[in-house]
């Protein structure tokens, strides 16, 4: 007896197991959309400042701020933040003056964010401020959405919509907002572990100004010190060094800016705890 050879059924597909999609990552919130370009901007300083972080839980943390300063009158900030199901937006008083306060609400899911904001509601007098925000992720790498802007008080009412989108490649990301009060374009790039650059272009028609900036990040890992140096389109330089003091919990920072348009320098000095 010859050997008996098992043949499929002519047409008959062997089968593949299904595909496994990746579920769409969560885009954050609307106020971080142009964040990575934001940090690598250095920060305005002017002064000397003293910022001690305390971190009292894993959902509450406060933090003590000294600011003294010659172009302003000298001044201590408490901050307090509270993060856990319900997050409220941080509090921060000021030589005992009560300024504003609103609420914050924040839903996020497994793609997208919805975000709602109440600023010094006035049942009586009919006034309010309501931002609204929201992002989808179409995709891993496009995230799209919009923030509404709603304000009424006595004699004027209003609101300004503006539309968000993000890219997200390997190396870089792109973001665009765009709407009637103007737009905001950012470029992040990342050349390397040490090196990351930001190109950032702003422009509001009520004021009828247009801002391009460039910014680049140089991180130094084995001397524990970061460069921040940013050039704009309003003859602006600025440079800030942090330098990490381990095994101390201590960071300093010196910075320096020049207006060249307006032949004006000011240069701060800053030390944090924690």
């Amino acid at each position: 007896m010859g050997n008996t050879l098992g043949l499929a059924p002519m047409g008959a597909l062997p089968r593949r197991s299904p595909r496994r999609e990746e579920p769409l990552p969560n885009p954050g919130s609307f106020d971080e959309l142009h964040r990575l370009c934001k940090d690598v901007f250095p920060a305005q300083m002017e002064g000397v400042k003293l910022v001690v972080n305390k971190v009292l839980s894993s959902h509450f943390q406060v933090a003590h701020t000294v600011h003294m300063s010659a172009l302003g009158l000298p001044g201590y900030h408490l901050h307090a933040a509270y993060a856990g199901d319900w997050q409220l937006s941080p509090a921060e008083t000021q030589q005992a003056k009560f300024l504003t306060w609103q609420f914050d609400g924040e839903y996020r899911g497994d793609d997208y964010t919805a975000t709602l904001t109440l600023g010094n509601p006035d049942l009586i007098g009919e006034s309010v401020i309501m931002v609204a925000h929201f992002l989808q992720s179409l995709t891993h790498r496009l995230v799209l959405g919009g923030e509404l802007v709603y304000h009424r008080w006595p004699g004027e009412e209003g609101a300004i919509l503006t539309l968000a989108g993000k890219y997200s490649a390997l190396h870089w990301v792109a973001t665009l907002n765009v709407g009637s009060g103007g737009a905001h374009a950012s470029y992040y790039h990342r050349a390397s572990e040490q090196v990351q650059v930001g190109v950032e272009f702003e422009a509001n028609t009520r004021l009828q100004d247009t801002t391009f900036s460039f910014g680049y990040h140089l991180t130094l890992p084995q001397a524990n010190m970061v460069f921040r140096g940013l050039v704009d389109s309003n003859w602006c330089m600025g440079a800030v060094l942090e330098k990490k003091m381990p095994p101390l919990p201590v960071t300093l920072a010196f910075g320096a800016f020049l207006n060249h348009w307006r032949n004006r320098f000011h240069c701060g000095f800053s030390i944090t705890v924690g």
